[in-house]
Formats: structure tokens, C-alpha cells, sequence
């Protein structure tokens, strides 16, 4: 998938893996403060990581999607059902179209699998975001390492 000055590729590579993980301690660790023992977990060995590149080759953002088992445990036991998380757009990449597309690229990778629609944990100032993107919100407010999110799935087509 290419975009003005951009690209998203599913993150094969180690040096790719690496960058995704760069972009999530920027983002999370540094800026949101998450605990970094928080940010990493046991379900990124399995996960699909996607990464958006300027065309220099900087890391612009990330994201993850779990399936299977992993995806189970994060959206109620539904083994068609994908779960969306730990995406991050650096700052200095944001409102570029970055976070849209790396969504976009999850969500047809989900697709790839047989999958048939995705949930994610949305932090509640992102909502309108990915109300956006055909997500809808659903049951109450939870906390998330101290940040409010909400629950919420979209079906894919």
C-alpha cells in the first residue's frame, strides 16, 4: 500500500519488527508514559506488525493485529474475529493519513486470514477516529494501563 510520501508493509523483516517497536516506545512509553513492561507482551511474537515508512525509509507508525488464540483472549472468544491494537503514528507524522492506512492495512491482513470483522481497545479520544473508519463503540469505559478506552469492533466485508 502506497500513500503521498509513504508506505505500509506488514513488518517481515527484524530491522522492520524493530522499527515497529521504536515507534511504540516513542509513542507510549515516552509520550503516554505506559510502563514499558506493559507495552510489550507475550502476543507480539505471534502478531502480524504492520509499518508505515516515509520514503527515506523513517518509521512513521505502527500496528499490530492478533489472531487465533491471542485474538480470543483480547475480544470475548470469537476465533473469527481479529484484534487491532497498539497502533501509533509518531508526532511528528500525525494528520498525514498515517494512522487511517496503517488501519486499512490491518484490517485487509485480517481479511487475508478469513477473518470476519475486527475489535480494538480504543482510547476514548480516539473514537471519532475510527468511527471514521466504520468501527462502532461498545459497553462502558475501561482503563488500560491509567487511559480511558473503549471496546470496539467493525465488520469487514
Amino acid at each position: 500500500m502506497t500513500s503521498a510520501g509513504f508506505a505500509v508493509r506488514v513488518a517481515e523483516a527484524d530491522a522492520d519488527r524493530e522499527a515497529c517497536f521504536a515507534v511504540r516506545r516513542e509513542v507510549f512509553v515516552v509520550e503516554q508514559g505506559v510502563p514499558e513492561d506493559l507495552e510489550y507482551d507475550e502476543y507480539d511474537a505471534g502478531a502480524v506488525h504492520v509499518l508505515a515508512v516515509r520514503d527515506d525509509g523513517l518509521a512513521l507508525g505502527t500496528g499490530r493485529l492478533l489472531t487465533g488464540d491471542a485474538a480470543a483472549v483480547k475480544n470475548g472468544g470469537a476465533a473469527d474475529v481479529g484484534a487491532l491494537g497498539r497502533l501509533a503514528v509518531a508526532k511528528a507524522a500525525r494528520g498525514l493519513g498515517v494512522g487511517a492506512a496503517l488501519v486499512l492495512a490491518i484490517e485487509d491482513a485480517a481479511r487475508d486470514r478469513g477473518l470476519s470483522a475486527v475489535d480494538l481497545h480504543a482510547q476514548t479520544h480516539a473514537l471519532g477516529f475510527y468511527e471514521r473508519l466504520g468501527y462502532v463503540a461498545y459497553g462502558p469505559e475501561f482503563p488500560d494501563a491509567g487511559i480511558p478506552h473503549r471496546a470496539m469492533r467493525k465488520i469487514l466485508d
